[in-house]
């Protein structure tokens, strides 16, 4: 069920069609992109809870999938994160020609492989690029894109989530722009401990607020 700021957009570009929920609070300073992890697309319960956190609090989201159905069948492309990258980079220019979107500055938040072809779009094409949020993220797979990232990247991690612990430990120390690493005490990968998810959310509405109500 979706909320009265929330509808159904399409993004077509090249024989590709990818399924998106925008959702467009009034007077809105600032727009997410979700990208999701392997086996999730625009409807993950999780991303679509720190979504209207996020819409709360005056921000627009853009939940979509980064596969067209036939694609996610195939898993090689699952895990393509320069295909998925492609794709976050297709829908940032959508953003940044639609009318009602246009004017909005943009982050993204990503969830496990998600965070890494956010990073890597967030390197590739840098303008208007704002803020950067990983959630139980894999930065890793974006490890050669890292020293280019110029948007504000926070990491988040689940306490109970111990080789991905060690897989952002490892990409923070690459990261050369504003950065900050949150470990959630008492999660795991998927935040599905009672309070942590909130959390998460808490803490990734803080950092867009700060950044994309910027100046520049």
């Amino acid at each position: 069920m979706t909320s009265r700021h929330e509808h159904t957009v399409r993004i077509t570009k090249e024989g590709i069609t990818l399924e998106c929920i925008l959702g467009l609070p009034a007077d809105s300073h600032g727009v997410v992109v979700f990208a999701h992890g392997s086996g999730s697309g625009r409807l993950s319960p999780r991303n679509n809870f720190v979504a209207r956190y996020l819409q709360r609090a005056g921000l627009a989201t853009l939940l979509l999938d980064l596969l067209t159905e036939e694609e996610a069948d195939d898993r090689r492309k699952v895990f393509d994160i320069d295909l998925l990258a492609d794709r976050l980079i297709l829908a940032k220019s959508w953003l940044e020609a639609e009318p009602q979107t246009r004017h909005l500055k943009i982050a993204y938040f990503g969830a496990s492989t998600g965070a890494g072809a956010a990073l890597q779009a967030a390197a590739r094409e840098p303008s208007n690029i704002k803020a950067i949020v990983s959630r139980g993220g894999r930065p890793d797979l974006a490890e050669s894109y890292l020293s280019s990232v110029t948007a504000p990247t926070l990491l988040i991690v689940g306490g109970h989530d111990e080789p991905v612990i060690e897989m952002n430990q490892a990409a923070y120390e690459l990261l050369t722009c504003e950065k900050k690493l949150i470990i959630v005490p008492g999660a795991t990968h998927l935040f599905e401990e009672p309070g942590t998810l909130e959390q998460v959310a808490e803490y990734a509405a803080s950092w867009f607020e700060k950044h994309l109500q910027q100046v520049g």
